[in-house]
């Protein structure tokens, strides 16, 4: 059994306050699916209202450090080697439909790399935790990714491009899920990127991949992943905390999938010379 260290702590109280309010609201959500005007503003105003309860905790535990969150933006600090990056409503479109699929997520960063995260699955009141050194756990349970070693015999989570990203990027999607399906047991979309990249530590998931997601979407998942004896990538090999384009999970099933969605990748290319 592992304890976090004090800062890793301060994490997990505040993604657990901010996990209650949003709980709450929740609640009203589901009220709201008959209203005309419907739960977006409401949605919105949790949102902001689960950032401020973490934004207030952590600089009051740790005054100085800067932010990276989905709402505020880039916050400053004073101690320029450490930052947090902070998703106070990760799968905001499942709390929208007041479907209980969503989380809170926050990572820390030291001198340009990921340290500690911590996601907070509200419905399911399961805290995920990782620290470099310290491994992954799911409250006081150690974390390993899954062992398997065939696509043939694994569930790999996704995510789908939303509506208003390009046509291209729909398309491509579609070219990669063509080139999935017919080799993995199975492809899921939950719709929360924090939730599956913590699922893959806790073997849930053998793997996962998608495009164009943003730091806080992915930083506290990454932790985890790593921790849990897994792996994670930029699917073309930049950065993946600047591009989002992330494929996660053993040794064997991370470079399986990333050589399916690139040779669907080349295939559209191709496809588009001609």
């Amino acid at each position: 059994m592992s304890k976090p260290s004090p800062v890793g702590a301060v994490m997990i109280a505040a993604a657990r306050a901010a996990g209650r309010a949003l709980a709450r609201d929740f609640g009203e959500v589901e009220n709201l699916q008959v209203s005309k005007k419907g739960p977006g503003d409401f949605v919105s105003n949790a949102d902001h209202r689960a950032e401020e309860i973490i934004y207030a905790q952590l600089s009051k535990a740790r005054p100085g450090y800067g932010f990276v969150m989905e709402e505020r933006g880039i916050i400053e600090g004073t101690d320029k080697s450490n930052r947090f990056i902070v998703d106070p409503l990760d799968g905001t479109l499942n709390f929208l439909h007041g479907q209980p699929h969503y989380s809170v997520s926050i990572a820390l960063e030291r001198e340009g790399q990921l340290l500690t995260g911590v996601v907070f699955d509200v419905a399911k009141n399961e805290i995920f935790w990782a620290e470099t050194g310290r491994g992954a756990w799911l409250e006081q349970r150690k974390l390993r990714v899954a062992a398997r070693r065939k696509l043939s015999e694994s569930v790999v989570a996704t995510g789908t491009p939303w509506i208003g990203k390009s046509e291209a990027a729909h398309i491509g999607f579609a070219r990669e899920i063509a080139a999935m399906t017919p080799v993995c047991a199975g492809i899921r979309r939950y719709g929360s990127a924090a939730l599956d990249l913590a699922w893959v530590a806790a073997g849930r998931f053998d793997g996962f991949w998608e495009r164009d997601l943003k730091p806080w979407d992915i930083a506290a998942g990454i932790v985890l992943v790593r921790e849990a004896g897994g792996y994670v990538e930029e699917i073309d090999g930049g950065d993946v905390l600047k591009t989002g384009s992330i494929v996660a999970g053993n040794e064997d099933i991370l470079p399986a999938v990333r050589k399916q969605i690139r040779h669907a990748d080349a295939f559209g290319k191709a496809a588009a010379i001609e």
